[in-house]
Formats: structure tokens, sequence, C-alpha cells
């Protein structure tokens, strides 16, 4: 049996990071709600470890999730994170408190003590801490591991049934040492193997659908880019011709990206392909529509009546596909994570659907995660790393009313953008680079007279989860090049600002 460790859910919002981390180390990761396994199935399950998440409750409210106390004599290692931490005390026997006045937020100085937990982590490392409570005294057996200068019990230990816990979360990039921990836990307190890969993935996926999906027709909602591809290239593998691609033209697209999505998915890939020329329908449907939220919702609802009447056309077809990952399915609001914003194919989608279930073959699996199964499914580079699309197309980088005039003007600064990123050949590429087109007008001069014309907003980021962000340092050089080429060809373009703002606060998208 593949070794496993399970991610035992308690709302927290980093939970799928958490299993994230894990299968960074080729170990397979398995998330489940704290509520829906017992003490009993861990036990039998053969679990190599457990992590218990953070979340947004306090493990002294009665109404708050909590465990079995019994988890903890299984002689399963366990790692215990912000709340999951101070529900390990609590369980165990321990003393939680509010902290008042000593809460912490962001980064934080960690003094460790000698522990397997902390191998390879220096002296005056820093933590990111996000909480309200704290382990006010640990429960018998358990000792102090680390500390800050406000939380005197960062981290507790019983090393002899390998019980950890710490108050800090180690599964961000601003722990300096998040990940050095997170690979002590796997491997020198739960002993993997780290033997899991995303080919393993693949093959277990394929496997599975070809079972659930036997005999049945699917329909893959394909945007061109590479979430969707590689749900499609899933499902081609698993039920072979059962497979249709239906691609949507809605007039939401990059420039001549429809063009391209047909060559290679008809003639490059093989596969069974449908395009839709849907550009009159959808700007029809968004005439006179500000709203993002309103936007998205319009745009998945339509997404998936032409794939019904698509659907009807061939016969009966019983399963949608569609290319959903993580990250969409954290911001459009899951279990008790807040909604961030509605994707398309998770928020937008509405309730009545002509199809017996959709299949999302991605949905627990990260950007960089989805790039590598498909490189290990034989999806050409040119494919797997194209630039990341949002569902809704140019509709949420289009602010306000979206009209064919604006979507035409923002085509052009876009690809204006991305050519002259492509030719400054830069060594650290960003992960995502577009341009936006606001709804603010403002004052310039073209050709000696007077202009009022529309602001252009370039936005790029380097990230490697699309869960944060940074902004990007391009050399004034290339931002001063698509500048002037956006302001002099685009005769309606009379401003271009550049975007700093990092995710959080912001997102990737800014609508």
């Amino acid at each position: 049996m593949r070794e496993r460790v399970l991610v035992l859910d308690f709302g927290g919002q980093y939970n799928m990071l958490i299993a994230r981390r894990v299968r960074e180390n080729h170990v397979y990761a398995e998330i489940r709600a704290w509520n829906r396994i017992t003490a009993d199935q861990i036990a039998a399950a053969g679990y190599k470890g457990v992590i218990l998440t953070g979340g947004p409750n306090s493990v002294y409210d009665p109404a708050s999730p909590h465990f079995d106390a019994a988890l903890l004599n299984l002689g399963v290692p366990i790692l215990g994170i912000c709340y999951g931490h101070q529900l390990m005390a609590w369980m165990a026997g321990g003393e939680i408190a509010s902290a008042g006045s000593v809460s912490e937020y962001g980064k934080i100085g960690l003094t460790v003590s000698d522990s397997p937990l902390f191998a390879g982590v220096p002296a005056g490392s820093v933590c990111w801490m996000s909480h309200t409570d704290y382990v006010k005294t640990p429960p018998p057996g358990f000792s102090v591991i680390a500390s800050t200068a406000l939380c005197p019990c960062a981290a507790m230990a019983d090393e002899g049934r390998r019980l950890y816990g710490v108050q800090f979360h180690p599964e961000v990039t601003h722990t300096q040492y998040g990940r050095q921990i997170l690979h002590n836990f796997l491997f020198a307190i739960c002993g993997c193997a780290g033997d899991w890969t995303m080919e393993d993935f693949a093959a277990s996926t394929v496997e599975r659908l070809r079972g659930e999906l036997e005999g049945k027709r699917a329909l893959c909602a394909l945007s061109g880019g590479v979430d969707s591809a590689v749900a499609a290239a899933l499902l081609h593998k698993a039920v072979g011709d059962r497979l249709v691609c239906v691609f949507v033209d809605h007039g939401l697209l990059r420039k001549g990206e429809a063009d391209e999505v047909e060559r290679v998915f008809r003639g490059q890939l093989g596969m069974r392909l449908i395009r839709v020329d849907a550009e009159e329908r959808f700007l029809a449907r968004l005439a006179g529509v500000a709203e993002p939220e309103r936007k998205r919702r319009i745009i998945g609802e339509e997404f998936i009546r032409i794939f019904e009447e698509e659907a009807k056309k061939l016969g009966q077809i019983d399963v949608l596909v569609q290319g959903t990952i993580y990250p969409d399915v954290v911001e459009s609001g899951s279990g008790e994570a807040a909604l961030i914003k509605s994707h398309h194919n998770v928020g937008g989608l509405p309730e009545r659907m002509d199809f017996e279930r959709v299949v999302e073959p991605l949905r627990e699996l990260f950007k960089d995660e989805v790039r590598a199964v498909g490189l290990t499914l034989g999806l050409p580079e040119t494919l797997v790393y194209r630039q990341p699309f949002p569902g809704p197309g140019l509709a949420v980088r289009v602010l306000g009313e979206v009209t064919k005039e604006k979507l035409d003007t923002l085509r052009e600064a876009d690809a204006v953008f991305r050519e002259e990123i492509e030719k400054a050949g830069l060594s650290d590429r960003p992960s995502q680079y577009f341009a936006v087109l606001t709804d603010e007008r403002s004052v310039g001069v073209k050709g000696d007279m007077r202009s009022y014309g529309r602001t252009v907003a370039l936005r790029a980021v380097t990230t490697d989860d699309f869960m944060t962000a940074d902004w990007t340092r391009l050399p004034y050089e290339v931002l001063a090049a698509a500048s002037g080429r956006i302001t002099n060809e685009l005769r309606n373009v009379s401003r271009v600002v550049y975007d700093i703002s990092s995710k959080p606060p912001a997102t990737v998208e800014w609508e």
C-alpha cells in the first residue's frame, strides 16, 4: 500500500497548502474533514503520520471542532498546527487561554530547542504567527521546544509518543525554515520513504476515472488553458473517444488564442473538439453589467447552457469535465473558508445542470503540480507552461461594463505587454503577466492635442502556488517599452500604470 499522511482538516484556510507541502516531499497527503473520520478508522488506515490543521475557532468553545483523545494513543506521529496545536494540548489535559494583548500576527522571531522537529533550523529564524489563543500550560508529558517573545509555548513535544505541536504556520513561505520543519516531521519522525510522484497521481487518477466512468460519455469544458488541457488529457486516457471537448469562443479570449486552441487540440493532440462561436451571445448577456461577481456568474451559467446544448446535439452525455484546481476552490469559498471571488467553474455554476455529475480531476492540485501532470501525460511544453488565464477570460480584466470596444483595446494592450516580456528574454520570468483595462479615463496629449483616454494597468507576479504572490520587479526598460507601444499604438489609451500589490492583500486578478 502507498504510504500516506493524513491532513485532518479543522476548517483552516491553509489545509490544502499543508497537503501540498507534504506532497513536495513526495509523500502522498490525504485530506479528511475532522468529522468525517474516526480515531479507529485512522488506526486501521495505516497512516504514516497525522497533521492537525489550523482553524478559526477556540478549542474551549463547546461548539468548536474537537476530536477523540484516543487519537493521541494510536502510536501514530502527530503534528498539530495552530488550532491543531491547541487542540492537541486540550485533548492531552493542557490549558488554553486567550492571548489578549499578546496576540501575534505576522513574522515573529523564533527560539527553538534541541528536537528532531527543529533539526537544521538555526537560532533566530522567523516564523509566521496568526493566533488569538495560545497554550498557557502544556499537557503532562509534553515539554516546550520553541518560544517567541510573546508566546512562551510556540511549540511543544511529547518525544516518546512522537506528538508535536507548533503555534506558528510552517506551511507558509513566511516561516523561514517551515519546509525544513515539515521535512523533519515526515522523514525523521514519521519515517516516510518519499516515493510518491505526479506520475503516480496521473496513473491512479486515470485508473480511478476509468472505473467510475465505465460506459459513460463525457463532455470537457475546454478553455485552452493548462488546467482544462490537463483535465482533458486525463479523461482522454481514461475514456478515449467517449470524451468530446467543447471549446467555447466567448469573445473574451486573448489575441489569436481561439485559433491556437483549435490547432493544438484538434490538430496536434487529435482530440474530438467542437468549437462554438458565442461572442455575441456572451456580450449580450454582459451588457450593462459592471459588478464582478455578477459577471462571473453570468459567464458560468452561459458556459453551462452552451455545454448542455452541445451535449444534446451529441446524444446522451453523462458527465461534465472541468479543469478546476485548488486555488479556484479556496477563493470561491470552501467549508468555513471565506469567499474571495467566485470562479465560473466553482461558485459560478448554476444549481440546475443536465449532467449526472461534474468531474474535476485536478481539484486538489496546485498550478505547478498540474503542469507536472501535464508533462507526465505528454502534453507539449508550450501548452503546459502557457500563461495562466481566468475562466471568465478578459471579462474580469475589463473593469466595469464589458463591451466589444473595451475588449479589443485590452486584447491589443495585453499582446504588446506579453510581446515585450518575451523579447526581453528575462532569466527570471514572472509566473503570470497581463494587462487590465481600468474604468478610469485621464487627460493626455497626443499629436499636440488634448486627449482623454483610457488607463491600462500592467500586472506581473511571481509565485509557486498562486495562494500567495509577490509583484515582479520588472526592468524599467521593459515597462517603458510596453508603455510606449501601448500609448502610441492604441489611440484611445493615454496612460499606463504598473500594479505593485502582492497577494495578499490583493489577488492576482483585479476582479
